[in-house]
C-alpha cells in the first residue's frame, strides 16, 4: 500500500461517523413518508421492532467482518474464506457491495444536489433574486449538473483528507449540526395549529394494521435500508475500528442513534404535514397520501410560503438540516470504492478519491442527461436488488462460512465476557438463519 492505513482515532468519533452513513435521506425524508403511508404509529411501532431484530444483527455482521480484516470489502472477506470457491465468492459479495455504493452516491449527489439548491432559495427570496429562486426550485438539467457537481465536489473534498481528518472530524461537526436543527426545528413545528393531530396520527397505533402484511415488508425494508447494510460501508468503518473497542456496545450504540434520529425526523415531518393541511395545503385524497415521493419539495415548501417572513427562515434551516444528512450519508458512500482502490492498486488517497469523485460524477451527468429511463432504475436496482442480496449475503458469510472459533476470538479482542453473554448465545444463530430468511422476504417484496 502506498500510504498507512487511517484509523478512527475515538470511539465517539466511529459512532458518529457509522450513524452519519446511516442517517441520511431514508430517514429524514423516506421514514416519515413510509410511517404516513402505512398506518402512522403502527408502522413506526413495527419498524423498531424491526430495526433491532433483523438492522442491528445484520449491522454487527458486517462490522465484525470489517474489523477482523482490518481492509477493504474485497480483502477482509477473503481472509475469512477458506478455499477457491469460497475466495470468488468473497469478491463478488465485497465488489459487489462496493459498486452498490458507487451507483448509490450517483443519484444520491443528485437528490442532494437538490437540497442545496433549496437551502440557498430562501437566500435569493431575500435578496429579491426571484429569476435566481425560480431556477433553484425548477427540475432543470443545469441547475442539477452544476449541485451535483458540487455537492459531489464537497464528498471529495472531506474523503480525500483521511480517516482522521476527513470522515472522524467532519462527522463530529456536522452530526451535532444535525441533531440541533432537527430539535429546534421539531419543537418550534410542534407550537403550530395541525401539530397535535398529526403527533397522534404518528404517536398512537392502530393496533388492527400492526400485522398487515405489507406493513411489515415496508417496516423491514425501512430497517434494513436505514442502516447502510449490503454496500459494504460499514465493512470498511469497521476495519478502520480498533482492536481494543466492544464491538457489541458499539453496534448497539450506531444502531440506537440511528433509529432515534428516524422517529424524531417523523416528530418533525408528520406533524408538519398536518400543519401544512391547516393552512389549506392537499396532503391526503380519500386517505391516501399526495405527492409522498416529492413529499419534502411539494408539501412544505407550500406549508413554508404559508408563514412569511419566517417561513423563509424555517425552509433555509430546514432544507440546510436535508443537505447536512446528504452528505454525512455521501461520506462513506464515496470512501467505499475509495478505500479499494488505494489498497488494492496502491494509488494515494487524494488521487483516488479524485479519481473515484470523477467517475461517479460522470455516471450522475447521464443520469441527469436520461433523468427519466434512469433515474427511477438506478434507484430500483441499488436499494431494491443490490442492497437485500449483499446484504443477506455478508450474513451468511458469517453464519455459514466464517468458523464459529474465530468470530467469537475476534469479538472477545474488545470484550474478554462475550462467551458468556445473551448476544452471543442468539446473535450466531439468528444471523445464519433468521437475518438471511428476513432480509429474502424484503427482496421478494421488491419483485
Amino acid at each position: 500500500m502506498s500510504e498507512t492505513r487511517g484509523k478512527f482515532n475515538s470511539r465517539l468519533g466511529f459512532i458518529l461517523a457509522a450513524a452519519g452513513s446511516a442517517v441520511g435521506l431514508g430517514n429524514i425524508w423516506g421514514f416519515p413518508t413510509q410511517a404516513t403511508e402505512n398506518g402512522g404509529a403502527a408502522f413506526v411501532l413495527m419498524y423498531l421492532i424491526l430495526a433491532f431484530c433483523l438492522a442491528y444483527p445484520a449491522f454487527m455482521a458486517e462490522l465484525i467482518i470489517g474489523r477482523h480484516g482490518q481492509a477493504n470489502a474485497v480483502e477482509s472477506l477473503t481472509k475469512i474464506s477458506r478455499n477457491e470457491a469460497q475466495r470468488k465468492f468473497a469478491f463478488v459479495v465485497g465488489f459487489g457491495g462496493i459498486l452498490c455504493a458507487g451507483l448509490l452516491m450517483s443519484f444520491y449527489a443528485i437528490v442532494a444536489g437538490w437540497m442545496l439548491a433549496y437551502t440557498i432559495e430562501p437566500i435569493t427570496t431575500l435578496a429579491g433574486a426571484t429569476e435566481a429562486s425560480t431556477w433553484l426550485t425548477s427540475h432543470g438539467t443545469e441547475r442539477n449538473l452544476l449541485f451535483t457537481l458540487i455537492f459531489t465536489g464537497l464528498t471529495i473534498f472531506i474523503i480525500s483528507r483521511g480517516v482522521e481528518d476527513g470522515i472522524e472530524r467532519w462527522s463530529k461537526r456536522l452530526m451535532p449540526a444535525l441533531v440541533l436543527l432537527l430539535v429546534s426545528l421539531t419543537i418550534y413545528v410542534l407550537t403550530l395549529d395541525g401539530a397535535m393531530e398529526g403527533l397522534k396520527a404518528y404517536l398512537i397505533p392502530d393496533t388492527s394494521r400492526l400485522f398487515d402484511p405489507d406493513l411489515i415488508v415496508n417496516a423491514l425494508g425501512q430497517a434494513f435500508f436505514s442502516l447502510s447494510l449490503g454496500t459494504s460501508v460499514i465493512i470498511i468503518y469497521g476495519s478502520y475500528v480498533a482492536k481494543n473497542e466492544n464491538l457489541v456496545s458499539l453496534g448497539a450504540s450506531v444502531t440506537l442513534i440511528d433509529v432515534a434520529i428516524a422517529f424524531l425526523a417523523g416528530l418533525l415531518i408528520v406533524p408538519a404535514m398536518y400543519v401544512a393541511q391547516a393552512q389549506g395545503v392537499d396532503i391526503f385524497k380519500d386517505g391516501v397520501l399526495l405527492s409522498g415521493d416529492t413529499l419534502v419539495l411539494t408539501v412544505l415548501p407550500a406549508l413554508f410560503d404559508t408563514m412569511g417572513n419566517v417561513g423563509i427562515l424555517v425552509s433555509f434551516a430546514f432544507f440546510l438540516l436535508l443537505s447536512i444528512a446528504s452528505l454525512t450519508s455521501s461520506i462513506s458512500m464515496l470512501e467505499a470504492p475509495v478505500s479499494y482502490i488505494v489498497e488494492r492498486f496502491g494509488i494515494v488517497r487524494n488521487k483516488a478519491t479524485i479519481i473515484m469523485g470523477c467517475i461517479i460524477f460522470a455516471v450522475s451527468c447521464i443520469i441527469i442527461l436520461n433523468f427519466s429511463a434512469l433515474f427511477g432504475f438506478v434507484i430500483s436496482l441499488t436499494t431494491e436488488y443490490g442492497q437485500p442480496i449483499i446484504g443477506m449475503l455478508c450474513c451468511i458469510f458469517v453464519g455459514w462460512i466464517w468458523h464459529r472459533s474465530s468470530l467469537l476470538e475476534e469479538l472477545k479482542s474488545g470484550n474478554e465476557g462475550v462467551e458468556h453473554s445473551l448476544f452471543w448465545k442468539i446473535w450466531p444463530w439468528y444471523t445464519k438463519l433468521v437475518c438471511p430468511v428476513a432480509i429474502a422476504l424484503v427482496f421478494i417484496n421488491s419483485l
